[in-house]
Parts: structure tokens; sequence; C-alpha cells
């Protein structure tokens, strides 16, 4: 049992992702939680960048990551998005269940 769990967790991933404002953010999230908004600082196009977004967190397997991208890109309004997917080493049973079920 235990290494069906640890297989079935090494499937999951945490996606991190930033949108420029709640309504964005809102129409992203189908079942993520919205973080409050965080202070991105970065280069883009040769410039350091200082912006307030909204960080979304998700939870997805990896066979189903490709698809998450896709559908974020198309609603995204930035040119490169940031999607970031994160393995999980490890979760408890009950919620492993009810995310590979869902």
């Amino acid at each position: 049992m235990e290494n069906d769990r640890s297989d079935n967790a090494s499937r999951l991933l945490v996606v991190l992702m930033t949108a420029p404002d709640r309504d964005e953010a809102s129409r992203i999230a189908e079942c993520v939680q919205i973080l409050p908004e965080v202070q991105s600082v970065y280069r883009w196009k040769g410039e350091v960048e200082r912006n307030t977004e909204i960080l979304l967190l998700a939870k997805t397997t990896s066979d189903k990551f490709d698809e998450l991208d896709r559908a974020v890109r198309e609603i995204h309004s930035y040119d490169t998005p940031e999607i970031i997917a994160l393995p999980v080493n490890a979760a408890s049973e009950s919620y492993l269940n009810w995310l590979l079920a869902s």
C-alpha cells in the first residue's frame, strides 16, 4: 500500500501560476487556490520590472499538465505566463485519493 501511494504521489504536481489581477485569476481558476497579491520583480526585454500579481496554486497530475498549460495560455493575457510545475513527493492518502479521482 505504501508503494502504491508513493507511485501515485509521484504523478502529482503543484502548479504555480501568476496573473496580473484578480479578474484574470478568477477566469483561469476552476479548481485552484488564489493567494493574495504578491510583488514580482523580474527581467523582461532587458528591463527590471516590478509588478503586483496574483499567485495561483493548482494541483494536477503529470499526465494532465499539458492540458492545463494549454488552457491557461488560451486565457492568459501575458505573452509568457508563469506556469511552473513542482513534483509532490508525498501526500496524505485521503487527499491523494480525492485528487486522483477528480
